[in-house]
């Protein structure tokens, strides 16, 4: 893996830009999560509201853990099982989580990313990231680079070109009090 892609995605990423990047299935649309602008930017440019909250991946679970809520054993362990993987989870954030990240709910969506990239990205910048698909919303999301571009054009601030995980559809979402799929 270059490593210099990786460090350019980074500078945009400590300045505010957006970036795209390939996950698991398709490519995200991500910046930094404390970053209120660069989010505000991100949902402006997806067209979509912040009511809805985003998703937020990570190279484990420690850079999560800061907005959430504490954990039982049994609720870790039940994670563990499934990460790193395609599993996103709604977990109970803590009450300081941005209300830009987690829109009108109580829990935030969050995924320990199972995709080598993704993955250094994040430990590159050394916090998880935001992650939406990369297209417009109601649009289908791009798998490839060159959808990206064709969609999103110069609006987005680097793209860190790369395969995607080869999995069939986006990540499964399930909320981890219930257990109930949130999408499948």
């Amino acid at each position: 893996m270059n490593p210099l892609p990786i460090k350019a995605a980074v500078r945009v990423i400590r300045a505010g830009g957006l970036i795209a990047c390939p996950t698991e299935a398709v490519y995200g649309l991500g910046c930094d999560p404390r970053n209120e602008q660069a989010v505000q930017k991100l949902l402006t440019l997806k067209r979509r509201p912040m009511h809805k909250g985003l998703i937020l991946i990570a190279a484990d679970f420690a850079q999560l853990a800061p907005f959430l809520q504490p954990l039982s054993s049994a609720d870790f362990a039940q994670l563990a099982a499934t990460w790193p993987g395609p599993h996103t989870w709604l977990i109970p954030a803590r009450t300081d989580t941005p209300r830009w990240l987690r829109g009108r709910h109580d829990t935030l969506a969050v995924r320990v990313t199972a995709h080598l990239l993704a993955a250094a990205l994040c430990r590159a910048c050394g916090h998880p990231l935001v992650s939406t698909s990369a297209n417009f919303s109601r649009r289908p999301p791009a798998r490839t680079a060159l959808a990206v571009r064709r969609q999103l054009g110069r609006q987005i601030d680097y793209l860190l070109p790369g395969p995607t995980g080869g999995a069939a559809k986006p990540t499964e979402i399930r909320d981890l009090r219930s257990g109930q799929r949130v999408r499948a």
